[in-house]
């Protein structure tokens, strides 16, 4: 079984994030026994056009993007075609952004990285910045990350300084996106929507613990659903 992944994002081997995804994607690979391709798809060349021809897309760390009507485009287009997406670091912040904005209602929804001047600051800064930390994070029980980590609490690793203004963490009450992970002071830092095949993001970078030579179960979760994707597809 061969599949293709798109990396959503303006690649930089300097990232450490940036590092670590081929890695992590090979040792998945490996262990699923599949042949997986990856593309670095620019934030600037992004189009439906080009994002139809791959199984999975991965909207990767290292924002604010060249351009983020790219990145924003790619989540919405994984979210409304059932392909499985996932987000880690930046690429959480902005499905959170795809989704208040395209999903429920709030054009002028923004990030204080991109627009400190914003009428919106949805996505702000941490009070406390988590670079190079790890953290302890509670999930939600039934979550499909509960059932990919086969666990109710797990420690990761970050490198980030923006997050869910907690302020408008009320604008999704009710709505079909689910925060289903909360670190030790309830602050949101896993999401998902429980009716996609998958779509999960995440505050922290789980692609580093291919960096330990680990094979991590929400990646494990992202290729087998593309391999899902593509039978169902055939």
């Amino acid at each position: 079984m061969k599949i293709s992944i798109a990396l959503i994002g303006d690649h930089d081997e300097s990232v450490i994030a940036h590092q670590a995804i081929p890695l992590a994607i090979g040792l998945t690979a490996e262990a699923l026994k599949i042949d997986a391709t990856i593309e670095w798809v620019p934030t600037e060349s992004v189009s439906a056009q080009k994002l139809s021809q791959f199984h999975a897309i991965w909207c990767v760390p290292a924002s604010p993007y060249k351009n983020i009507d790219g990145a924003l485009t790619a989540i919405q287009f994984a979210r409304r075609n059932d392909i499985p997406f996932l987000g880690t670091c930046g690429g959480y912040q902005h499905a959170i952004l795809e989704f208040a904005r395209h999903v429920l209602g709030f054009e002028k929804a923004a990030s204080v990285e991109q627009n400190p001047d914003t009428e919106m600051p949805l996505i702000s800064a941490l009070s406390c910045k988590l670079i190079e930390q790890t953290g302890s994070i509670n999930l939600e029980a039934d979550s499909k990350v509960s059932a990919f980590y086969q666990s109710d609490k797990i420690e990761e690793d970050y490198h980030c300084s923006f997050g869910l203004n907690p302020d408008y963490l009320f604008i999704f009450d009710g709505s079909d996106l689910c925060f289903t992970g909360r670190d030790e002071l309830l602050a949101p830092k896993i999401l998902e929507l429980p009716d996609h095949r998958f779509f999960i993001g995440t505050a922290f970078q789980p692609e580093r613990s291919a960096l330990k030579q680990q094979v991590h179960p929400l990646i494990f979760g992202f290729l087998q659903a593309a391999v899902e994707a593509k039978i169902v597809a055939a």
